[in-house]
């Protein structure tokens, strides 16, 4: 098994656990965290992809999903706490 093989396996039995936590999580901010986390994952697949395939579109996706997650989680913790947005 190689480096790669190895590393995508991690990254699905990873990827499960998190849409586990996403269906069951018993809290909201449960929920948030492993959305996020999801997202950090797609952004592994991501890496991994481009090192596989030497082409650095996926390196641009993954900074991209990196940067939309950010600020998704931002949101969802502002609006949890209670505050409106533009505050």
């Amino acid at each position: 098994m190689s480096l790669v093989q190895f590393a995508v396996t991690i990254l699905v039995i990873s990827s499960f656990l998190c849409l586990y936590r996403i269906g069951r999580g018993p809290t909201p901010p449960d929920r948030i965290v492993a959305i996020d986390i999801l997202g950090t994952l797609i952004v592994g697949f991501c890496a991994v992809l481009a090192l596989r395939t030497d082409q650095d579109f996926y390196m641009n996706v993954a900074i991209a999903w990196a940067l939309l997650s950010f600020i998704g989680t931002l949101a969802l913790a502002k609006y949890l706490e209670g505050r409106s947005f533009h505050e």
